[in-house]
């Protein structure tokens, strides 16, 4: 029990850690700039929340399975993702950013654009007035979105069972143990998990 939520806990902190970097730079983007299709771009990101997770379990999948077109590039410098913690953090990432980048949007378009304009004019450049004005200001509403990406990952099922399996001690989360259990007929243990899930999400969320 406590190694499939030690397992769970630290999938999800991983996933939220790879989400962290492209959901900042997007929710600023779209927070700061206008550009020919940034409509398709808003909707091409909300994509892994509205389709089935086993889709993007299957994307994942094909894009770095042993007949994916990454796979070269990842057998050449001797990495193995599929089947493996790295596959479980990466499928509850790709589920979790549409939250993540929104919720960083909404930081940013919070943020008064005076400030910005009033650092550049004080000799700053774009870089220095991101991470010393524009990111502090938004610090709250980033970390609001890094708590709904890490809970999404605690729960996430259907990406994480295709790219990583159900592998006991390995890739086995609290949500594919529920899974496991339940067709093995062990509906005790499944309750268990299930109750400690529950814990989990509700004290993340408090």
């Amino acid at each position: 029990l406590f190694e499939i939520s030690g397992l769970t806990l630290r999938i999800a902190a991983l996933a939220t850690c790879l989400a962290l970097p492209p959901a900042v730079g997007l929710g600023y983007i779209l927070a700061r700039y206008s550009f020919p299709g940034r409509s398709l771009a808003q909707a091409i990101i909300a994509l892994p929340m509205v389709l089935p997770p086993v889709a993007v379990g299957l994307a994942l999948l094909f894009l770095l399975g042993p007949q994916g077109p990454l796979n070269p590039l990842l057998s050449a410098s001797g990495i193995q993702i599929v089947f493996t913690q790295w596959a479980a953090a990466l499928a509850a990432a790709t589920v979790g950013l549409p939250l993540f980048v929104r919720a960083c949007q909404q930081a940013f378009e919070g943020v008064d654009r005076s400030y910005p304009v009033l650092a550049r004019t004080l000799g700053h450049s774009r870089l220095q007035v991101f991470f010393r004005v524009s990111l502090p200001l938004a610090r709250r509403g980033i970390l609001y979105g890094a708590l709904l990406c890490f809970t999404r990952g605690l729960g996430e099922f259907g990406a994480t069972a295709l790219v990583a399996g159900i592998i006991p001690g390995r890739t086995e989360t609290l949500s594919l143990g529920i899974w496991s259990r339940t067709q093995w007929g062990d509906d005790a243990s499944a309750l268990t998990l299930c109750a400690v899930s529950f814990l989990l999400a509700l004290a993340s969320m408090w």
